[in-house]
């Protein structure tokens, strides 16, 4: 499994600069104007990981495979857009079908540049997008209220499920509450999902700053960590154009590049994780002579299912799991090692698999 993370912001705020960089493509036109990005662009990137090389070489395996996510280069959203004005109604079906929200902020002054709001305040243009967000989630619920009205008087267990969810989230959005903040029970989880709000979906704040401000950020990028840590969400800084660079340079030299910015790893690097934490994911491995591969889970997944993003039959014949620990493989020199230390369990349907687990399925079929 995989994640989906949709790049938004207001135009001219580097969404498309850091697009090219992370899928290392110039696939993004990017461009000092609004709405250069129409339709949005679609990258997959490999999920960096050390454990994985670590891993591969213990077994020396022919093949590493990393794990994999998408991002999605959305149109810049304007004020107005819940009401049709630039893009807005092409922005918000598109962000409707991602997993999570990477909201780029400027974060940097240019006088070259220029901002659609005449001003560099991150903080407010945040506000910007999560009110135009809040106002197409009323209007969309309000709609749907309407038009549960002949179920409910039918008694249709479904449609009082979804009115007394839908009354939830409308109560927070007018109270000037995103619908991520309402809490649901773990028994309306799937039915809260399938309303699909708009503001129910987890946001990363991503502060674009100059490049010399990429290592410990600047004051603005410290007024979007106070919002952030004020909403629950998670922050990043990146500068967007040492991105661009790195992406352009080999690895030698994107390594020295970064020692001389003084950065110990890419942005790239950062974001993802960011992500997996927003997302409640995890990574467990399976290796081999011929292959290593990261698998990703979302935390908490039990045996079967994680088997079962192998394969279906895996999860449908599932047996048995015999797993490792990472620190365990590694320490003692791989699969014989740890079997011969007892540290390889045979773990059955109802075990949790915990991330960095090296993971064996037997199956029956």
């Amino acid at each position: 499994m995989g994640f989906r993370m949709g790049i938004v912001g207001l135009p001219n705020v580097g969404k498309s600069t850091l697009f090219n960089a992370l899928t290392r493509t110039a696939a993004a036109q990017a461009a000092n104007f609004p709405f250069c990005t129409i339709e949005p662009n679609v990258g997959e990137v490999n999920v960096p990981d050390a454990r994985l090389d670590k891993l591969a070489g213990i077994a020396g395996s022919k093949q590493v495979i990393p794990a994999r996510i998408t991002f999605v280069d959305i149109a810049g959203l304007v004020r107005g857009a819940s009401r049709g004005e630039g893009l807005g109604n092409q922005f918000l079906a598109n962000i409707r079908e991602v997993d999570a929200i990477a909201h780029v902020l400027r974060c940097f002054e240019d006088d070259d540049i220029t901002h659609v709001e005449g001003r560099i305040d991150p903080v407010a243009d945040a506000e910007t997008i999560e009110t135009e967000l809040m106002l197409a989630d009323i209007e969309s619920i309000e709609r749907r209220l309407a038009n549960l009205s002949r179920r409910l008087r039918g008694g249709d267990k479904e449609a009082l499920d979804q009115d007394r969810l839908l009354r939830a989230a409308l109560e927070a959005l007018e109270d000037g509450r995103p619908a991520r903040t309402v809490q649901i029970a773990e028994d309306d989880l799937r039915q809260w999902r399938l309303l699909q709000l708009l503001t129910a979906k987890p946001v990363l704040f991503v502060c674009n700053v100059e490049e010399s401000s990429a290592a410990e950020g600047n004051s603005q990028s410290a007024r979007v960590a106070e919002m952030a840590a004020a909403q629950g969400a998670g922050h990043v800084v990146i500068s967007a154009r040492i991105e661009e660079e790195l992406a352009q340079l080999p690895a030698d030299e994107a390594e020295m590049f970064l020692d001389e910015m003084g950065l110990a790893e890419p942005g790239l690097n950062r974001l993802i994780r960011a992500g997996y934490t927003l997302l409640g994911l995890s990574t467990y491995f399976t290796v081999g002579p011929k292959e290593t591969r990261a698998w990703t889970i979302p935390a908490g997944t039990l045996a079967p299912q994680a088997a079962g993003v192998i394969h279906g039959d895996f999860e449908r014949g599932f047996i048995r799991a015999e797993t490792i620990a990472y620190d365990d493989y590694v320490a003692l020199g791989g699969e014989v090692g740890a079997k011969d230390a007892g540290k390889m369990r045979a773990e059955g349907k109802g075990y949790t698999v915990r991330d960095g687990d090296v993971l064996k399925f037997l199956h029956s079929g």
